[in-house]
């Protein structure tokens, strides 16, 4: 049965992201439990109608899922394997960044308890939440993503990718690795710009569309890794080395680090060096697996 619009929340972990989360739930009618490990951060919560616990034995008492935001896998077990007994038969929706593996390990140890347990990625930063843009992925039990879908809609867009509870953690890591990506090359970039006298805020503006325009070039990127065929590119391998050689240099001679050129360029070096560098750069995945 789907939840109703008054079905009670547990919250455990009150960070930036926790406090977002909790703040959503009330706004949205469900009565809230909250929990943090450091007290003083359920005030602006209690103000607005949340029930503070001060343990978390004592959160977990409150009905309805149990929502765990913490700050790593580690202190999920932390938290959790003490109320083992509490939550057997009960549903809990962990939100903290773990690891696939790390999220199919706790998926396990919950159904050895009688836990019924979901997992989800969050692409957003905690303003987000509520807002439009904002997605949380999620796998594991369907039978708890379909009971609170309601509720997962409130707090972001929900979209749900089967029963291996790894499944949406390997999708948010894997974009966030291309955020990480992104971030650094623009202060890379940012860095080279200070070299000459301009902004950061003003170079900011400039690289926003550059990065807009060439994600277009991801689908395309993804058919050709599909298909296999790096045969017949729309500029090689050889092309990407000078290119790569002269950014380096004028990394260099900008006084800034190449740390995050590095990599790619290693990457790119070693292909041409093994009689690829006629073959498209899309190639380049066939190095990291």
């Amino acid at each position: 049965m789907a939840e109703t619009k008054n079905t009670p929340v547990t919250v455990l972990g009150l960070g930036a992201m926790g406090q977002a989360l909790a703040a959503t739930l009330l706004r949205g009618g469900h009565p809230t439990t909250v929990w943090n490990r450091t007290p003083g951060k359920d005030t602006e919560l209690i103000a607005a109608g949340a029930v503070g616990a001060a343990t978390a034995a004592e959160a977990v008492e409150a009905d309805g899922p149990v929502i765990v935001v913490l700050f790593d896998h580690a202190s999920v077990h932390a938290i959790l394997d003490p109320l083992a007994g509490k939550l057997s038969g009960r549903q809990v929706i962990n939100l903290t960044s773990t690891a696939p593996e790390q999220a199919r390990e706790l998926a396990a140890w919950a159904a050895g308890h009688g836990i019924d347990y979901l997992d989800g990625g969050i692409m957003a930063v905690p303003s987000m939440i509520g807002q439009p843009g904002a997605s949380i992925l999620y796998s594991g039990s369907r039978a708890v993503y379909d009971k609170h879908r309601e509720t997962l809609e409130l707090l972001a867009a929900a979209e749900y990718f089967g029963d291996d509870a790894g499944l949406a953690s390997t999708y948010d890591f894997a974009l966030l690795a291309g955020m990480y990506a992104m971030f650094g090359g623009f202060m890379h970039g940012a860095a080279m710009m200070r070299s000459v006298g301009v902004s950061a805020g003003a170079f900011a503006d400039r690289a926003a569309s550059w990065v807009t325009a060439m994600a277009q070039m991801l689908p395309a990127y993804g058919r050709i890794i599909d298909g296999g065929d790096y045969t017949s590119p729309i500029q090689s391998l050889d092309f990407h080395k000078a290119a790569l050689d002269a950014i380096t240099r004028a990394t260099r001679d900008a006084g800034v680090a190449v740390d995050f050129v590095a990599p790619i360029k290693n990457l790119i070096d070693r292909q041409v060096a093994d009689g690829h560098g006629s073959m498209e750069f899309a190639r380049t995945i066939e190095e990291l697996v």
